[in-house]
């Protein structure tokens, strides 16, 4: 069985049109950490968005423990991967490591069996819902209009997500403003969310939670900080909008403490442990008749995605969209509201530009 041979990694800081900003953050760059793995003549490829320190772990850390094993035993690799960052801690930037080189090997073997990684991992759905994710608090009301615009009516995506909770929580007459002027634009036949990104209290997410109910919101996501989980417990209500948090989640332990408190369990391919436990932060999530929902990484996700029977939808999120169609070959069209990953196509599907991310290395 073909081994392992190389595990390398790169950091690329892209610049974002424009200043972005949610509740609780603003940022003017984002940084995506792209892996190769080398193994019996295929390279698989995978990446994380996160700080560019994850290059050493990858190269220095995880490398190591991963080459010369088989690559078609890929949770082997990862349960190596796994105990060797045990003195580094899971959370954080450790996780989104071991989750970039999971699913570099995992696309590895899938172009070496000459598989989709759809089919690799069990595919369950033929296509998966997508919805267009930006919305920035950043944004002038023609640029949030426009941006609408583009999704509804050229891309033709049935629901779309905003940001809320701008500076911390407190102006929420504008939060609403926003709210108010997303409905008028997109009509009466397109679900609306909202990611207020920990920004309200819990007293004060629940009052935001009661109004939206007046334009027919149906996700309220992060009303709260998802360490909160009674004050997320607490804006949830019957009939009010679906709660949904998780995109914080590094390990199953912190899957399985939010599972009882959200309608709705997000979950990063990128940050979660890769493909390996992505399936089981799923079946968590199940156990509990819950739903899952893709944060983000939207072409990766779409593969975990079709093999997740609990699926609900991927966040198509604008930042990521627009990187992965300036450094990647293959990149799924969103168009319609649902995407199917090739079943003609190995591995995910993806390919690399390095030509095009050249001028963003670090």
């Amino acid at each position: 069985m073909p081994a392992v041979d190389r595990v390398g990694a790169r950091a690329y800081r892209v610049p974002t049109p424009g200043p972005e900003g949610d509740g609780t953050l603003a940022w003017d760059s984002t940084t995506i950490v792209v892996v190769h793995v080398d193994a019996g003549g295929v390279t698989g490829l995978g990446w994380t968005y996160a700080d560019a320190a994850c290059v050493p772990l990858i190269e220095d850390t995880l490398g190591p423990v991963v080459r010369g094993r088989p690559v078609l035993d890929v949770p082997a690799c990862w349960t190596a991967m796994q105990r060797a960052i045990r003195n580094l801690g899971r959370a954080g930037l450790v996780s989104c490591a071991l989750s970039a080189v999971d699913i570099a090997l995992w696309d590895a073997a899938a172009r070496l069996l000459e598989l989709p990684v759809s089919r690799l991992l069990g595919r369950v759905h033929d296509e998966v819902a997508v919805y267009g994710s930006g919305g920035f608090t950043t944004l002038s009301d023609g640029e949030l209009i426009a941006q609408l615009d583009h999704w509804v009516r050229r891309q033709r995506l049935p629901r779309v997500k905003i940001k809320i909770g701008e500076s911390w929580g407190t102006r929420v007459s504008r939060d609403l403003d926003r709210v108010t002027i997303t409905r008028d634009k997109v009509g009466d036949d397109v679900e609306i969310f909202v990611d207020a990104n920990g920004a309200y209290s819990p007293g004060q997410a629940r009052r935001v939670a009661e109004r939206l109910l007046e334009w027919g919101v149906t996700w309220f996501e992060e009303p709260v900080s998802s360490d909160d989980l009674p004050g997320l417990a607490a804006v949830r209500f019957p009939g009010g909008p679906d709660v949904a948090a998780g995109e914080y989640g590094y390990d199953l332990p912190y899957f399985a403490r939010m599972v009882p408190v959200v309608d709705c369990l997000q979950v990063d391919v990128t940050r979660c442990g890769g493909y390996t436990d992505w399936a089981r932060a799923a079946a968590v999530a199940a156990a509990a008749n819950r739903d899952v929902s893709a944060h983000c990484a939207p072409n990766l996700s779409a593969h975990a995605a079709v093999a997740t029977p609990n699926f609900r939808h991927i966040e198509w999120f604008a930042d990521h969209d627009r990187i992965e169609r300036a450094l990647f070959d293959g990149c799924l069209d969103p168009a319609g509201g649902t995407v199917t990953p090739s079943m003609s196509v190995p591995g995910h599907g993806l390919t690399f530009r390095p030509e095009a991310a050249a001028e963003y290395a670090l």
